[in-house]
C-alpha cells in the first residue's frame, strides 16, 4: 500500500470509465491498473495491463489474474431507456455480482468502488426499475466480506475534455453545467472529481458507504497535496 494502490477498473470504453482510468494513470497513489475489458483499447501506459476477455459472465478461468488487488473501481454500466427488464438486471446486477464474487476469491482484502447513481433506490420498492435494481446491487454489494465497499452516487457528470468516450449529447448539454453546480451543488459534479474521490476513498477511507453527489465533491479534495 505505501508503494501505490493495485487497482482493477471495468467500464473503461465508456465515458465514466475513461474518465476514472484517466484520473488513476495522473494520480501518484495508484501504482498499477489492471483493465478488464472486452476488447483492446488501444491505451499505451506503464501503469496499465490489459486483460481482454470476452465472458464477463464467466471470468473463473482468469481469476488468478485478479490475485493481490487493492481495489475496484467498478464503472460498466448501461442505460435502461429502451432495454427489456432481463437484459438491464442481467447486465446490471447479474454481471456486477459475478465480479465481485470473483475478485473476492482472489483479492478479500480488496475495497470495491461502484458506480451507482443519484436517485438509486435503497429500499428497493420503488416505482422505478433501474433504481430499485441499482439499490439491489448497492445492498447485495455490501453484504459481501470486502475490506469495504462503497456506492458512488453522481448526478450530473462534466466530462473530461479530450476523452474519446464522452456521449455526444453532452455537446449540447455542457453549457447548463455552471448554472447547475452554482444553484444545485450536490447534483453536479466533474467526471474528474468522480475519479478522483474514487482513489481518494480507496486510500484513506470514507465514514460513509453511500457517497452521494456533495461527498464525491468533499473527497475530491486531497488534503495531502
Amino acid at each position: 500500500m505505501s508503494d501505490g494502490l493495485k487497482v482493477l477498473i471495468t467500464g473503461v470504453t465508456g465515458m465514466v470509465g475513461e474518465g476514472v482510468l484517466h484520473e488513476c494513470t495522473l494520480h501518484p497513489g495508484i501504482s498499477s491498473i489492471l483493465v478488464l475489458t472486452r476488447k483492446p483499447t488501444g491505451i499505451d501506459h506503464p501503469k496499465i495491463k490489459e486483460i481482454v476477455h470476452q465472458d464477463f459472465f464467466n471470468l473463473f478461468p482468469i481469476r488468478e489474474q485478479f490475485r493481490d488487488i487493492d481495489a475496484c473501481f467498478f464503472c460498466l454500466g448501461i442505460s435502461s431507456v429502451g432495454i427489456p427488464a432481463e437484459q438491464y438486471y442481467r447486465t446490471t446486477y447479474t454481471l456486477t455480482m459475478h465480479v465481485a464474487t470473483v475478485l473476492l476469491q482472489s483479492s478479500p482484502q480488496s475495497i470495491f468502488c461502484y458506480v451507482s447513481g443519484a436517485g438509486t433506490d435503497s429500499s428497493e420498492k420503488g416505482r422505478i426499475r433501474w433504481a430499485r435494481i441499482k439499490g439491489q446491487t448497492e445492498n447485495h454489494l455490501m453484504k459481501l466480506p470486502f475490506k469495504a465497499v462503497y456506492a458512488f452516487r453522481p448526478g450530473f457528470m462534466k466530462p473530461t475534455p479530450g476523452l474519446n468516450n464522452t456521449k455526444t449529447i453532452y455537446k449540447y448539454i455542457n453549457w447548463f453545467y455552471p448554472i447547475g453546480r452554482r444553484f444545485f451543488p450536490g447534483k453536479y459534479c466533474t467526471l474528474r472529481e468522480l475519479g478522483l474521490a474514487m482513489i481518494n476513498t480507496a486510500i484513506r477511507g470514507y465514514d460513509k458507504k453511500i457517497i452521494e453527489g456533495a461527498d464525491i465533491i468533499a473527497l475530491a479534495t486531497d488534503p495531502h497535496k
